[in-house]
């Protein structure tokens, strides 16, 4: 069978669609793609998708932005892929998708794109399609840009400390504030105050194909332990069902104990498993 890989188009996208729609919590980072380009004011262009054809059938996507992001690839949509990325070089910042084909991918890639920096190869992928059994806490709601100042700082070390670098290096600061600030406008941000003092945020770092994808889970230190983050999830949960998409979803590293045991506590279940490989 004739098989090639080629730039996705326009008159590709129903069949991109059509393999969202196969598992739209998995393919939720390609979804919201598309969903970006429809908003867009300008022709719809998709440069940083590849397609795999085979017979001229669209069988597998390779999204090839800041995140290298494998969708329903096979061994050998694998293997092609990873000819395109050792020719073109490590231009992203992570690979990051369904476990068994980030790391395959990875293996194919390791050699030429050098050292990976971090590599998490057993991510659960929890999701929830109905409000959770336990009581929401009333005090989290949607941040408004009052909230910035103190939202950002915690932004930033919720970065630090789950991917291990600061998101304000090299000059970052004000793009990374400006991404915090775009999240607050479009409310996809939440906080919950004590007092005047900022204790719990979250965000939804994803929307596509009815999946919200929540990510920058965080509790303040000195609070944490003390039953703040299963109520405040549980009001997340029942904010983003009831306002943004009906399956809620989010992923988290398997060693992270305390907050797969928060997640299940609210009404998460496993769905997939994820990996990430990480970039300096």
């Amino acid at each position: 069978m004739a098989h090639e890989i080629r730039a996705l188009d326009a008159h590709s996208i129903d069949l991109v669609k059509n393999l969202i729609e196969q598992d739209p919590v998995r393919h939720c980072f390609l979804a919201a793609r598309l969903e970006q380009t429809k908003q867009s004011r300008f022709r719809p262009s998709y440069p940083d998708l590849l397609g795999y054809f085979d017979d001229g059938n669209l069988k597998s996507v390779l999204m090839t932005g800041a995140n290298i992001v494998p969708v329903n690839t096979s061994l050998i949509a694998r293997q092609e892929f990873a000819t395109v990325l050792n020719r073109s070089g490590r231009r992203s910042s992570s690979i990051v998708g369904p476990a068994e084909e980030v790391l395959d991918l990875w293996s194919r890639v390791s050699a030429s794109w050098g050292p990976a920096r971090e590599v998490r190869g057993n991510q659960p992928v929890l999701s929830m399609r109905t409000n959770s059994s336990v009581e929401i806490d009333h005090d989290v709601r949607y941040s408004n840009l009052s909230d910035l100042e103190d939202l950002v700082p915690a932004c930033i070390a919720m970065f630090t400390e789950e991917v291990g670098i600061s998101p304000t290096i090299n000059g970052g600061g004000n793009a990374y504030r400006n991404r915090i600030s775009e999240l607050v406008s479009s409310r996809r941000s939440f906080v919950k105050y004590l007092g005047s003092e900022l204790v719990f945020k979250a965000e939804i770092g994803t929307v596509g194909a009815g999946v919200a994808q929540i990510q920058g889970v965080w509790v303040k230190p000195e609070y944490r332990g003390k039953g703040i983050s299963v109520s405040a999830m549980a009001a997340v949960v029942k904010l983003v069902l009831a306002d943004v998409a009906p399956v809620v979803s989010l992923y988290v590293n398997d060693y992270n104990e305390v907050a797969l045991k928060t997640y299940r506590s609210v009404g998460f279940e496993q769905v997939d498993t994820f990996a990430t490989v990480l970039f300096s």
